[in-house]
């Protein structure tokens, strides 16, 4: 199946020059959501996964049904101020700026090992930051997965030159 039909692209969108690749139209098609879950599933099947982290919100989605077919647990990461418990946190660079995601201190044991799984791979910054986390924790990465990668950004390269293993489903190689 070819994904890429799945996803509506939305020009301009957050700002002027921007390509947005929307995937909700993506995953209100229940045959292209239970094909990429299943191409996801596929590549991990076989490695040991505890746990599935995602960064909000796109990630949620497709992390906690990637953490079900994995029977694995799912760990969510999130902007400042949104966990109850006691949290620990790794900022992050943006275009203009810092941003930080938080994870509760006892939602990882050392040694588990983690998928990280996300929608969309453009700089880096969030995935790199989510491993930090998890690795923070005691965490071992067993990889990190993504629906879209745009792979004209360095985030692909910004993450295996950390030595993760990097996945993705669904490559735009321009704007």
């Amino acid at each position: 199946m070819d994904l890429k039909k799945h996803i509506r692209t939305v020009p301009d969108f957050p700002k002027k020059g921007i390509m947005f690749r929307d995937i909700t139209t993506l995953l209100k098609d229940a045959d292209a959501l239970k094909f990429a879950i299943s191409e996801i599933k596929k590549n991990y099947s076989g490695k040991k996964i505890d746990l599935v982290a995602a960064p909000e919100s796109r990630g949620f989605i497709l992390g906690s049904i990637l953490a079900h077919e994995l029977g694995a647990g799912f760990v969510p990461i999130r902007k400042p101020g949104k966990l109850p418990a006691k949290t620990i946190f790794e900022e992050y660079l943006l275009e203009y700026g810092k941003d930080k995601v938080e994870i509760h201190e006892d939602a990882v044991k050392k040694g588990e090992n983690v998928l990280i799984v996300d929608d969309l791979l453009a700089t880096g910054g969030t995935a790199l930051a989510t491993a930090k986390l998890v690795e923070k924790l005691g965490g071992k990465i067993v990889g990190l997965c993504f629906l879209i990668d745009l792979s004209f950004l360095p985030g692909r390269k910004k993450l295996e030159e950390k030595g993760y293993c990097v996945f993705s489903l669904i490559d735009y190689d321009s704007e």
